[in-house]
This record gives structure tokens, C-alpha cells and sequence, in this order.
């Protein structure tokens, strides 16, 4: 099922509402059962095949970290992490692994079409609540409490990756139910996400389309190609920015704060902050789970780089199976590096701003290309090596200039509603604080207007970009 699906909208969400309320205010042990529940209804779309693999990767993972949280053998941990990555290494890598070895044993095409939803976000998720609980830093979860921590619907196709030490103590607390100002706070935010993912994101697909299609990128000159990678980089922000939003606002209707995962990264002067911006919540597990444990910044300069490199490599990998998310990575991770032995004194905000964005897009061109060549082509085309070119569609002239002040000149969604600092994802981090925001008048009839306009064009489902990762 997807938050941008009539479905959803107008027959889901009522239901897990009203039945969350009335289950909290008459039954409150059984209200984290109701929306445990819910969430598997929610997820059941995908087929019970991926649904009984999600339980059974619940029930073994909690499991192991009661073992674990009570001083179990050393080797658990590690047995425990394997296993993890071998299913998600089967589902998502093994087609890959074929065609990259040539190995006709494995069916690759049925491999890859039975990728289950989510499976990335709910493994690493766990992963860190294994890690944790063999440090001592898993608090006590109930069965309940654990399933619903892991297949909390908000997060669960495209994340946040959620933190038990966020997560848990909300879904524990006493009076832990919707109210009128948590559904009205979170209501405004979903529409404003549903307006950035029907609105934006889904109209300026069409040109970064047809740049990527094959043979799109072969006639292209210098301005459509510079037009298609510049829609990209704004369909990949405004899906997942309207993805991130839609997320919170939905916890928040059922009074639960998620952690911030976006925060205006395209306004950053540096890759390093791009990436503080960017995704936050897989920043923060990927800095607290491999690239600290990798010995982080305490070694000497060439092991950081070394640490970084891997890191990002690992980010690339788990974005998708392919060399060219690979690259990505490796990209990204030369970039940090660089960015680490970069004089004291900046370039000036501007230069700084454009060399960030320059890089930036730069990569999401290899990030959405099918192959190398798709992504060279590209290269020599916004280079200018195939000439100019005509002028781009109508449809790119009118939104890209839209789209380039909303991002650099707006507030986001976290200056509008969160006042307070961030609450980055971590192993130390409390739960998030409740939110101080309330919605004025003309604010809710603005919010509700977008949501109307973006209920009208929403004729089809389109899925979440990050829900393929």
C-alpha cells in the first residue's frame, strides 16, 4: 500500500485512527497491538510470501537480542548479523552476484522481482538493535513492543531507519494515543509531503525519463541533458523530501515523533554537510555502526580516508545492486575525503554552494543511470561535446527555476514545525521531545488546499523513489 494511494487515504488511515483511539482509551494494552496489526494489513499488499519473511525476521531478531541484553556467547552477535545480511544479500544482491559472475545457476530476473519492500530499512533496523542490545544498550522491549517498533507503517517501506531508543519508549508511554492537536499537527505536514510527491516530484519525472530512457541520452545536446540530470536531483528530493514528511506527519497523527531525515540538504556548502542534510537517519546509523567501529577519525589520515571510502562504499551498496551504485558510493566517499583535507579558510559561500551542488548532481547522474555508458553519454552531453541542442520542453523551463526557489528560498518542513535543535538518530539519543508547533488558521487552509490539489491529480499510485532501495 502506498500514502498516495486513494486506499490509503481515504479507507487505511480512518480505520487505524479511529481504532487506535478507541483501543487506547478502552483497552490501552491492546492499542500497540491494534497498530502492530495495522501495520501488517498495511504491508500485506506486497504478498504473504514477504509478509511471513518479515515476521519471521521480527521474531528471530527478538530473539536474539533478549539473548543478547542477557550476556549470551560473543558469537551471537556476529551469527546474528550474518544471518541478517544473508537474507537481505539473497533478495538483493544475488541477481547481481549472478550476472556479475556469469553463474546461470541462479534464476537472477525471479530474484529480482521478488524483492520485498523494505527489507534494507527493516535489517539495518535491526541490526543496530542486535549491535545495542550486545553493548548493553537496548532497553526492555516486549514482543509487541519490538513488532510494532519494526513494522511501524510510517517508516517502513522508504524509513526512516527508526532507533529503539527513539522509537520504543514512545510506543510505551502512558496515554500514548491520537488527539486532536497531534492529527491536526500531522495532517498539515502529510499534505504538504502528498503536495511534494504528486505535485513536484511526479510532474517533473517525465524530463529526467526520458534523459535516462534508453537511447534518450544519445540525441541529447548540452541543454536537455543539463534539464533532465537538474529534474532528476529534483524528483529524487521532492519524492523523498514528500516521502519524509508524510512519514512524521503520519506518526504524529497517531502521537509518535519521528526522527528528522531531511533538512534542506541542496543548501549545502559541503559534501560533508550534504550529508549531515541528506538522508539523516542511514547517515547516523551507518557513522554509529560502521564507520566509528572502523576506528572513524581517531586513526591516522589515510585510515579515515580508508574508513570513509568504505563507508560510503557500503551506503552505495545498500542503495541498490549495481556497479553503478557502487560508484556512486566511491564517488561520495573520494568526495569526504576530500572535503576532509580542504583548507581551514572555504571558498566563499557561493563557489562553495555551486562546487556542492556541481558534485552533487554529478552524481545522481551515475546514481540513476542503468550503466556506464548511459551515464557518459550524459557527461559528454552536458559538457557540451553534442552542442546545445534545442531548448528544453516547456514543462522543464516552467517548473525548474519553481522548483530551485522553493528548495534555496523556502523554509522546510523543519523550521515550520520544529523549532527545537534536531534529534539525530543514535544509540544515546532520548526520545524525541513532543512538538511545540500548533497550526494557525491560515496555515491549516493553506495545507488543506495543497492536499485537495494533490488528491485531484492523484489519478494513479506512483511508487516512493526510495522504496526500490
Amino acid at each position: 500500500m502506498l500514502f498516495n494511494s486513494y486506499a490509503f487515504i481515504l479507507l487505511f488511515l480512518p480505520v487505524a485512527l479511529a481504532g487506535h483511539a478507541l483501543a487506547a482509551r478502552n483497552f490501552p494494552r491492546a492499542a500497540t497491538l491494534w497498530l502492530a496489526l495495522m501495520s501488517l494489513v498495511f504491508y500485506a499488499g506486497n504478498g504473504p510470501a514477504h509478509t511471513a519473511l518479515l515476521l519471521a525476521s521480527v521474531a528471530v531478531n527478538h530473539r536474539l537480542g533478549r539473548a543478547l541484553a542477557r550476556g549470551a556467547p560473543r558469537w551471537l552477535l556476529p551469527t546474528g548479523v550474518a544471518a541478517n545480511l544473508a537474507v537481505l544479500g539473497w533478495f538483493k544482491y544475488a541477481a547481481f552476484a549472478a550476472e556479475t559472475l556469469g553463474l546461470a545457476t541462479i534464476p537472477a530476473a525471479a530474484v529480482r522481482a521478488a524483492l520485498p519492500i523494505g527489507i534494507s530499512f527493516y535489517t539495518f533496523t535491526q541490526i543496530a538493535w542486535l549491535a545495542d542490545a550486545a553493548a548493553g544498550r537496548a532497553g526492555k522491549a516486549s514482543a509487541p513492543d519490538y513488532l510494532l517498533f519494526v513494522t511501524w507503517f510510517p517508516h517502513l517501506v522508504a524509513g526512516p531507519l527508526l532507533h529503539h531508543g527513539e522509537t520504543v519508549p514512545q510506543f510505551q508511554r502512558p496515554g500514548f494515543r491520537p488527539t486532536a492537536e497531534s492529527i491536526a499537527v500531522g495532517a498539515s505536514v502529510f499534505a504538504i509531503g502528498l503536495f511534494k510527491k504528486i505535485i513536484l516530484a511526479d510532474e517533473i519525472a517525465p524530463i529526467a525519463d526520458d534523459l535516462f530512457a534508453p537511447g534518450g541520452a544519445a540525441t541529447a545536446g548540452a541543454a536537455t541533458a543539463w534539464a533532465g540530470a537538474l529534474a532528476y536531483t529534483f524528483q529524487l528530493y521532492f519524492d523523498f523530501s514528500g516521502y519524509s514528511d508524510m512519514a512524521a506527519g503520519l506518526s504524529c497523527m497517531f502521537g509518535v515523533r519521528l526522527p528528522a531525515n531531511f533538512d534542506s540538504p541542496y543548501r549545502a556548502t559541503s559534501i560533508i554537510e550534504f550529508w549531515r542534510r541528506w538522508h539523516i537517519s542511514l547517515s547516523a546509523f551507518l557513522r554509529a555502526y560502521v564507520y566509528i567501529p572502523l576506528g572513524g577519525n581517531r586513526a591516522s589520515r589515510p585510515r579515515q580516508y580508508a574508513n570513509l571510502l568504505a563507508t560510503m562504499l557500503l551506503a552505495g551498496l545498500w542503495h541498490g545492486a549495481g556497479w553503478t551504485f557502487i560508484a556512486w558510493g566511491a564517488l561520495h566517499g573520494a568526495l569526504l575525503a576530500l572535503n576532509h583535507t580542504w583548507p581551514a579558510r572555504p571558498l566563499p559561500r557561493p563557489f562553495a554552494w555551486a562546487a556542492t551542488m556541481l558534485a552533487v548532481i554529478a552524481g545522481w547522474v551515475l546514481f540513476r543511470a542503468p550503466d556506464f555508458a548511459t551515464a557518459g553519454t550524459i557527461y559528454a552531453a552536458m559538457a557540451g561535446t553534442h552542442g546545445l541542442g534545442p531548448t528544453p520542453a516547456p514543462r522543464a523551463l516552467a517548473l525548474l527555476p519553481l522548483l530551485t526557489a522553493i528548495v534555496l528560498l523556502l523554509p522546510n518542513m523543519r523550521q515550520w514545525t520544529h523549532p527545537e535543535p534536531l534529534l539525530l538518530p543514535g544509540p544515546t539519543t532520548p526520545a524525541p521531545l513532543p512538538i511545540r508547533w500548533r497550526p494557525t488558521l491560515p496555515w491549516a487552509a493553506t495545507c488543506f488546499a495543497l492536499f485537495l490539489l494533490a488528491l485531484l491529480r492523484m489519478s494513479r499510485a506512483s511508487p516512493f523513489l526510495y522504496a526500490q532501495f
